[in-house]
Formats: structure tokens, C-alpha cells, sequence
């Protein structure tokens, strides 16, 4: 399960960032982070400006919406998304909520 918190108008959740990869996708839930792969690669902030982006267009907010709290230099992650639900979150790993039934 992904952990999720709410605060303020935000949503706070944790990512599992795999960069270098053949193609940008969500790979569902991995040890309570949503798993992500980027084709970006982790240097110069490349992965960060990608993730951001990535997770903007798949929430339907803007870019400047999304932002980095914590593991700006890891691949471990915690993302805070404003003006979005925590279901919103959730729907975004169908594969690892059906794996929890």
C-alpha cells in the first residue's frame, strides 16, 4: 500500500524513482512508494524536471503543482501534489491496489 498523507491543500506520497528506462511508465507499488520509470537519466536534476512533469500530466496538474520535499538526490522520494485527492493518488497504481485483493 502507498503511503499517502494530506496536508494542507497537498497530497503527500512517496516515489521510487528507476531512471533510465526504456520508456516512461507507472509500475505500480513498490515497499509503499508508487514506482516510477523515467527515460531521464539522474543527472543534472534531469530525473527530478522528468518526474515532475510525468506526474503533472498523469494528475491533470500543472507542473508547478508538483513538487520534490525530500530525496532530491535519491531514488527514494517524497512528492507533495497540490489541488489533487488522495484517490486520485491511488488510481494511479491499479496494478498494486488489485494485488491487495
Amino acid at each position: 500500500m502507498i503511503e499517502i498523507s494530506e496536508r494542507d491543500d497537498s497530497v503527500v506520497f512517496a516515489v521510487r524513482v528507476t531512471p533510465r528506462a526504456s520508456r516512461d511508465a507507472i509500475e505500480g507499488e513498490y515497499q509503499g512508494a508508487l514506482k516510477v520509470r523515467l527515460t531521464a537519466p539522474p543527472v543534472e536534476d534531469r530525473a527530478n524536471d522528468a518526474l515532475r512533469r510525468f506526474l503533472a500530466a498523469r494528475l491533470n496538474v500543472p507542473v508547478s503543482a508538483v513538487r520534490i520535499m525530500g530525496g532530491e538526490k535519491s531514488r527514494n522520494k517524497r512528492v507533495a501534489v497540490a489541488g489533487i485527492t488522495r484517490a486520485q493518488v491511488i488510481s494511479l497504481a491499479p496494478i498494486a491496489e488489485a494485488k491487495k485483493d
